[in-house]
């Protein structure tokens, strides 16, 4: 899909003329046609001003199916402390670490930055 034509084909069914969107999004009608024409490449936030003046959703722009697509299928990746002893442990971490005073959590701080750039012996 070519989002140039995608927007003319979409401003013309809403019988919009390019005089109809700068008037609703601000941007030039000389810009408006040479974003049509595939001159130039628009930016997010121009096909945000686009949508909100053909009165249509975002994803629409780019989908031309009719029915509303479905979200993408995101696997959750278990991470250290999302669940079981990690979290318990995690927990109990917060809850001390809250109670110690701004030295103490600075003295930690150091000595982990210490631990963290140590190279073991070989």
């Amino acid at each position: 899909m070519i989002i140039s034509e995608r927007l003319r084909e979409l401003r013309e069914r809403k019988q919009f003329s390019q005089g109809d969107i700068e008037k609703r999004t601000g941007l030039l009608r000389c810009y408006i046609s040479r974003v049509e024409n595939g001159h130039t490449v628009p930016s997010v936030e121009t096909l945000e001003k686009m949508s909100r003046a053909l009165e249509i959703p975002l994803y629409q722009l780019f989908y031309e199916g009719k029915d509303v697509p479905a979200p993408p299928k995101i696997r959750k990746s278990r991470s250290w402390g999302s669940g079981g002893k990690d979290a318990a442990l995690l927990r109990k971490f917060c809850t001390l670490l809250s109670r110690t005073d701004e030295s103490d959590r600075q003295l930690l701080l150091h000595v982990a930055k210490k631990m963290a750039n140590h190279k073991p012996l070989p």
